[in-house]
């Protein structure tokens, strides 16, 4: 039985699916309660809405058969008179009616496109694809090549048809992506649900979120547990399972149990939102390749006019038996030969595609521009905390001298790590156990690459690495080089207490990661903040080609200069916040978990949405494929039209190899840039 209750949310299963609010399980309604339908969830007003999806699979298939119809018109009223020219030949087809009659069948498809060619002029776009098939077809007519000049303009429009569809298919990725957020949310007000809008929820509110139903706002888990489909951010449908005090995501599914979500972020500032706001403004970046066809195109289109008056013309001058009609005909076959439809289509679509090849794989990229970048990688410069490895980082063993005690400089240590962030902090905190709010600290200080700085009880407190306790000049008696694992320095009053060890486990495809890369031929090196011989122990194992540890931020810089300075374009993978200054110094600046901020989102290149550092080669493939198709397309218009273009000037090709060289190589091209949707990476 369905829920009949007034604020009702929707079900969904694991993949997004609607499960509740079915004609069946309304009609089981009325049959076991008796009611009418109208009092039911989704009855009335609401059927409309709830119908939608079904209403827009319908809608879909019906704007197809609309968007074919005027071709169908235009090839039938064209075969039937090819028909009546050359087989039957009645008296009664010709003269007027002839010429009518090829009209009729002209209009359908030929009208659009000389009203899109006004509008273009009217915009300041002259030299439009749209007037050299105008201009072309209305030519054909006023020399009596009826046939031809009909049978352009359908393959023209048929051509378009085909563009306008693989257009959708290549947002049907995106598309899907931007259905994501739900419009309203549950929230409880003294306890009471009620259902309002997603963009009137304040910070602070709580949202009770039912077992299928979607999150509206990024928050806090206030729940236990609860397991969600994350597939709308990472593209990974496999549960994710939050713990109290997890921060949890808009687009979200809830699976399994009612949970409690505090809201701390606006709806308009969600992570879904940047990257909903990320992935439409893609298209935006053009790149280099596109740019110069666009350029290309509007310096083409008019030499070419101004060509095909010259055919027209010149000859008069220079011909015995000038015939007009027959130059005027050579003329046309160049003008539509020559239009560029092909390059302008299928190259944006190209680039198109590959976005939306990338977003279905969870991998965001800001721009076609920065396709054309991974494309031509050759250097892949990565983090190793939360990249190469989990970030999961245990405490292995606390060496504290016996001189001090062992549990009183443990808490203070963590009330010190307290003020961080940093995934080292969070395990020293599930180690030492909860804060001692009692512990006062004052004057708490970061320093960058070297740790947390406090004063406890009028004396100084040191937590940081190697350097720290040099930077401070507190003299120890071991070799940390030794110690393979982290280590965690701890001074306190101006005397070295001890070290604490901490591992970090490789990630499960890290290994895959950098074969698939070698496999592209591009060189790995690893940077890190970290010590020397742990970034070294992680290289090592996974067959990294360099690897540096101890690096302050500055030094990462000046590693990826020395790389750059060796002619080699780089992709550095990080966080995107830390490591801003080399992000911004990289050819491309790739993220790794780019639910982890919003500065990640702003600053990196392409987003890598799962934590996955298999992408990272996934993104280079895709960049290099995408290239490789545009570049076939290129080749292949021009190899073509290049051919037809001499024989249409020497009046060896004919409107319809014309036909072929425009409508059939755009046709080729669309179908070529499509592939790349298909294609598993």
């Amino acid at each position: 039985m369905i829920n009949t209750y007034k604020n009702h949310n929707h079900i969904y299963d694991a993949h997004g699916k609607q499960l509740c609010c079915t004609e069946e399980s309304k009609n089981d309604a009325q049959t076991n309660t008796g009611q009418s339908t109208d009092n039911v969830c989704c009855s009335t007003d609401e059927k409309v809405n709830q119908k939608s999806n079904e209403r827009s699979e319908a809608v879909d298939k019906n704007s197809v058969i609309k968007m074919f119809l005027p071709g169908i018109i235009s090839l039938v009223l064209l075969l039937i008179a090819i028909y009546l020219d050359n087989a039957l030949k009645p008296e009664w087809f010709q003269g007027w009616i002839r010429t009518v009659w090829y009209i009729i069948a002209y209009a359908p498809v030929g009208f659009p496109v000389i009203k899109e060619a006004f509008e273009s002029i009217g915009k300041g776009d002259v030299f439009s694809e749209f007037l050299l098939m105008s201009i072309a077809t209305i030519g054909a007519f006023a020399i009596g090549e009826y046939p031809e000049g009909v049978a352009v303009m359908l393959f023209y429009a048929v051509g378009e048809v085909f563009q306008s569809l693989a257009v959708k298919r290549a947002k049907a990725n995106i598309k899907s992506l931007l259905d994501q957020r739900p419009d309203e949310v549950t929230i409880l007000k003294e306890n009471q649900p009620k259902t309002v809008k997603a963009e009137t929820v304040t910070i602070g509110d709580i949202i009770q979120l039912k077992p299928g139903e979607k999150l509206g706002l990024d928050g806090t888990l206030l729940s236990e547990t609860a397991s969600f489909n994350t597939a709308a951010l990472t593209g990974e449908s496999k549960p994710d399972t939050k713990a109290k005090d997890d921060t949890v995501l808009a687009g979200m599914i809830n699976l399994n149990t009612v949970a409690q979500v505090k809201v701390t972020t606006a709806y308009t500032d969600s992570k879904l939102s940047k990257i909903l706001e990320l992935v439409q403004n893609a298209t935006a970046q053009k790149a280099p390749t596109e740019l110069f066809i666009r350029k290309f195109a509007k310096i083409y289109t008019p030499i070419v006019v101004l060509l095909a008056i010259l055919i027209t013309a010149l000859p008069y001058f220079f011909v015995e038996n000038y015939v007009f009609s027959q130059w005027l005909y050579r003329a046309l076959v160049f003008l539509v030969i020559s239009c560029p439809c092909a390059l302008v289509i299928s190259i944006p679509l190209g680039y198109f595609g590959g976005i939306g090849a990338a977003s279905k794989n969870g991998i965001l990229v800001k721009g076609s521009n920065f396709l054309d970048v991974l494309a031509s990688i050759q250097n892949v410069v990565m983090d190793k905390t939360g990249t190469m490895t989990e970030g999961v980082f245990k405490v292995q063993e606390v060496v504290f001298d016996k001189t001090f005690n062992e549990k009183e400089i443990l808490e203070m240590v963590n009330v010190l790590e307290s003020h961080s962030s940093h995934p080292i902090a969070t395990a020293i905190q599930e180690y030492a156990g909860d804060v001692n709010h009692n512990i006062k600290l004052d004057n708490v200080e970061e320093i960058a690459g070297h740790g947390l700085k406090a004063n406890v009880n009028g004396k100084e407190l040191l937590v940081g690495n190697f350097k720290l306790m040099d930077k401070f000049s507190i003299t120890y008696d071991i070799d940390p080089n030794s110690i393979v694992y982290t280590i965690i320095a701890v001074a306190y009053d101006r005397k070295f207490v001890g070290y604490i060890t901490i591992a970090d486990n490789v990630k499960e495809d890290a290994q895959e990661t950098i074969n698939l890369l070698h496999k592209l031929n591009v060189k790995t090196t690893m940077l890190s903040g970290d010590k020397s011989t742990v970034v070294k122990y992680v290289a090592e194992q996974l067959g990294i080609d360099n690897a540096f540890g101890d690096l302050l931020p500055e030094d990462k810089v000046n590693r990826v200069k020395e790389i750059k300075a060796n002619g080699g374009s780089v992709a550095f993978v990080g966080d995107g916040v830390n490591d801003a200054p080399v992000v911004a110094l990289s050819d491309a600046g790739i993220a790794m978990g780019g639910l982890g901020s919003d500065a990640t989102i702003e600053t990196a290149d392409v987003v890598i949405q799962d934590d996955k550092p298999s992408k990272i080669p996934m993104a280079i493939n895709i960049g290099k494929q995408t290239k490789k198709i545009v570049w076939q397309n290129i080749t292949l218009a021009f190899v073509v039209k290049g051919i037809v273009l001499v024989l249409g000037a020497g009046g060896l090709a004919t409107m319809w190899e014309a036909v072929f060289a425009d409508v059939g190589v755009a046709l080729l091209a669309i179908l070529n840039a499509v592939r790349i949707q298909r294609m598993k990476f």
